[in-house]
């Protein structure tokens, strides 16, 4: 090969390692400029977000987990969400993300984690995988909201509805809730496919077990057993 035509396909060659050296360095940088934007965005949001690499270890906590933690990002992000785990709950906490994280499959887990005060409060912690636009993947994004007041406010059975209740017979509990949910004796019937004479009688069983004499006691025994909502 003529030395002209060498130096000629030297040079192309460095022109093409150049630009995609230049389309590389240009990638990175949407990739970054991409990456800021949505911290600054996750930043302003009032719910708490956190990120994951593909090797499970977290890159990300927006301001409002920190200050909700009332922990650095260094610290959030060397530790995780371990360090602030309730005892209890640490186990299956860890346990579901990484089952979830093999798989690349969504989860969705509560879970009680120490406040900036030290205090344990519940949180409804939304997490999914991840992938680019070439179906690569990249780790998990969640959102995680604070639920300590629903959780405050768990319906708790009253143990003697309870037993009163489930001393029915299968049946009877049938119709205790179809009837509990505003259903007549007639449609009961039909919801069971059973006669009305026999949905009546089971009615009127309900009615003597209970010891009441009308509909409404036996609906607040529905709500109160836990069988209904109110």
């Amino acid at each position: 090969m003529p030395t002209e035509q060498l130096a000629d396909e030297v040079t192309s060659l460095r022109r093409k390692l150049a630009e995609l050296e230049a389309e590389n360095q240009r990638q990175q940088a949407r990739v970054r400029t991409g990456e800021e934007r949505f911290h600054r965005l996750a930043d302003s949001a009032p719910i708490l977000i956190w990120m994951s690499d593909n090797n499970a270890n977290y890159t990300f906590f927006n301001r409002y987990w920190l200050e909700f933690r009332g922990r650095t990002m260094r610290e959030e992000i060397a530790q995780g969400r371990a360090q602030g785990l309730h005892p209890d709950d640490r186990d299956l906490c860890q346990e579901t993300y990484m089952k979830a994280f093999a798989a690349r499959q969504p989860f969705r887990i509560q879970y009680r984690i120490q406040r900036s005060d030290g205090e344990y409060c519940w949180l409804e912690d939304n997490g999914a995988p991840h992938f680019e636009e070439d179906g690569e993947f990249t780790g998990f994004i969640g959102a995680a909201f604070d639920i300590s007041d629903r959780r405050r406010n768990v319906f708790t059975p009253d143990a003697e509805s309870v037993r009163l209740v489930f001393a029915l017979t299968e049946r009877e509990r049938q119709v205790l809730v179809l009837v509990a949910e505003g259903r007549s004796t007639k449609e009961a019937a039909a919801r069971l496919g059973i006669s009305y004479k026999t949905a009546d009688s089971h009615r009127s069983r309900i009615l003597e077990k209970l010891g009441v004499h009308e509909t409404a006691s036996m609906v607040r025994y529905a709500i109160r057993a836990g069988l209904i909502e109110a």
